[in-house]
């Protein structure tokens, strides 16, 4: 009977994964994008590494892994265009995506990893990466094709 019991639980938590929610951002080509994701510090004992990474958040880690932070400073970078520019200390781990491209569109995952078996704090966040509208004759010039004759 014990047996059994523990099998359905084993089998709930590797069903069930952790709890991620899901916020979408919105930029333009060009433009910086930061990417919200934070944690509660209130001591130094709770500064702890994070990632983040492409796609959906998995079960640990972070599948292709932008950048790693050890709590204190960032350890790995793999595209300088990736930047925290938060306060760790603080529990800012937002990503800033620096001159965002089209390309740059996609999930990403944010994993705080909290001590313990599935205790990491996710969050998955779609990042839409839109052509920026003209503000002016020369940008529309240059970015529009359209003509500066007969624009007021």
């Amino acid at each position: 009977m014990l047996s059994c019991f523990c099998m359905n639980w084993i089998l709930l938590i590797f069903f069930t994964g952790p709890t991620v929610s899901e916020l979408v951002v919105k930029g333009e080509v060009g433009q910086n994008v930061t990417v919200p994701c934070f944690y509660s510090v209130k001591g130094t004992y709770d500064i702890t590494s994070m990632c983040w990474g492409r796609g959906s958040c998995p079960s640990s880690k972070c599948y292709q892994p932008i950048i790693w932070t050890d709590g204190w400073k960032v350890t790995a970078q793999y595209d300088s265009r990736y930047m925290l520019k938060g306060n760790l200390l603080m529990g800012d781990v937002s990503l800033t995506i620096m001159n965002a491209k089209k390309a740059d569109s996609g999930t990403y995952c944010c994993r705080v990893e909290i001590p313990g078996w599935f205790n990491d704090q996710t969050s998955n966040h779609e990042v839409v990466i839109e052509k920026g509208e003209c503000r002016g004759v020369l940008l529309c010039e240059y970015h529009c094709g359209k003509s500066a004759v007969g624009s007021g």
